[in-house]
């Protein structure tokens, strides 16, 4: 539409201006050459020797120069035309180069930030892979870890309980804090048992006797140790029962019982003291007080010259005589001791420590005292 418009214009303004030139020469110019047949009265010797245009030689000459016009017009709306042409070309070029590639190049900054913009996409887009990669890679560690971590967890478990079994039998093999040795009495035997021959005389208006010991097994009556005489048998004895521990100054009228399960296969510390003076009888198992009275032998006192021995009762004139297999001991002893005196709770408390062993009585002391097994009795360590 803008090209013909154009030519319109140039082609309207160029007939305009050639018509009122014309009109212009045909109706002045002729009015002032052509006098209608009217000769002129000057002298003809001063006229113009050139010979005159006729109205036609003007005619023509107006003709030729419209037709230059015309020319020059349809030579400048060529022109135009041409150039229009050349812009048009150049925008369906433009036009083809932007149906082939989506956009148009940008000028240098836009393209700066073009490219600026593409790559922090491009960064956001590998950073947003590189993300979702970490969130499955960490998802699939925690749940590795998880299952280790139950592994770990279950292989714990296990290990304790392998600890424990092994604490457990090295509790079973093992002594006491500090006790080298002990007698182990295999079986239930009335010719096993362990003969003790105190440093001093067994004459006493007060003791306390104190041991470590592991069952086997306990009957009604289980003896741990025994002193007697010919006159009185059961002048002193600490023996188990079922359900209790009993402690004998005496005769078996005169005994203290304390309601306490000692457990099988476990050392147990036990300690019992009496004292003459209003009878006070103790029994105390693991360091605390298990059962106490008053009132038991007062007054008596514990003659010389009796047998003593561990794991029997003494029930005859003699080491060894008339001896019952009920009664015996099966199982271990050690930090067997005894003193001429009450001891006091914190001593006792001490005996069942990590130096147990190290403390010895001063009537029969372990490691010191000679105790001679008998029938398969044996020490071990």
């Amino acid at each position: 539409m803008r090209l013909p418009a154009i030519l319109f214009c140039v082609l309207w303004s160029t007939v305009s201006a050639e018509n009122s030139d014309d009109y212009e020469l045909m109706y002045v110019n002729l009015d002032n050459e052509i006098d209608n047949g009217i000769h002129p009265t000057e002298d003809p010797s001063l006229c113009d020797c050139r010979q005159e245009r006729s109205e036609w030689d003007k005619l023509f000459i107006m003709l030729e120069n419209s037709q230059m016009r015309e020319g020059m017009l349809l030579q400048a709306a060529d022109d135009v035309l041409r150039g229009e042409l050349q812009r048009l070309r150049a925008e369906l070029n433009r036009l083809a180069s932007s149906l082939v590639r989506p956009r148009t190049p940008a000028p240098p900054g836009e393209a700066k930030l073009a490219r600026a913009l593409d790559e922090l996409l491009q960064a956001s887009r590998d950073a947003s892979r590189r993300l979702e990669l970490l969130e499955d890679a960490q998802a699939q560690r925690r749940e590795e870890a998880g299952r280790a971590m139950d592994t770990m967890l279950q292989e714990l478990q296990q290990t304790r309980a392998d600890l424990r079994a092994v604490r457990d039998r090295a509790a079973q093999r093992l002594l006491p804090a500090d006790c080298e040795t002990a007698i182990l009495f295999p079986m239930r035997s009335k010719k096993i048992f362990g003969s003790v021959h105190p440093m001093t005389p067994m004459k006493l208006e007060s003791f306390s006797a104190c041991m470590w010991i592991k069952a086997t097994d306990v009957l009604n009556k289980t003896i741990l140790f025994s002193y007697g005489t010919k006159r009185n048998p059961y002048e002193i004895q600490l023996y188990l029962s079922y359900q209790s521990t009993v402690l004998v100054v005496g005769g078996e009228e005169n005994k203290l019982v304390a309601d306490t399960v000692i457990p099988l296969g476990k050392w147990t510390h036990l300690c019992g003291t009496w004292k003459s003076e209003k009878g006070h009888l103790s029994l105390w198992v693991s360091g605390e007080l298990a059962a106490t009275t008053v009132e038991m032998a007062t007054g008596h006192v514990v003659p010389e010259g009796g047998i003593l021995q561990v794991g029997q009762e003494k029930n005859g004139c003699c080491v060894g005589g008339s001896f019952d297999e009920s009664l015996a001991f099966s199982g271990r002893l050690t930090g067997f001791n005894i003193w001429d005196r009450v001891l006091s709770k914190e001593e006792i408390k001490e005996m069942g420590g990590a130096e147990s062993c190290r403390i010895r009585g001063n009537v029969v002391g372990w490691g010191v005292t000679e105790i001679q097994p008998h029938g398969g009795a044996q020490y071990v360590s």
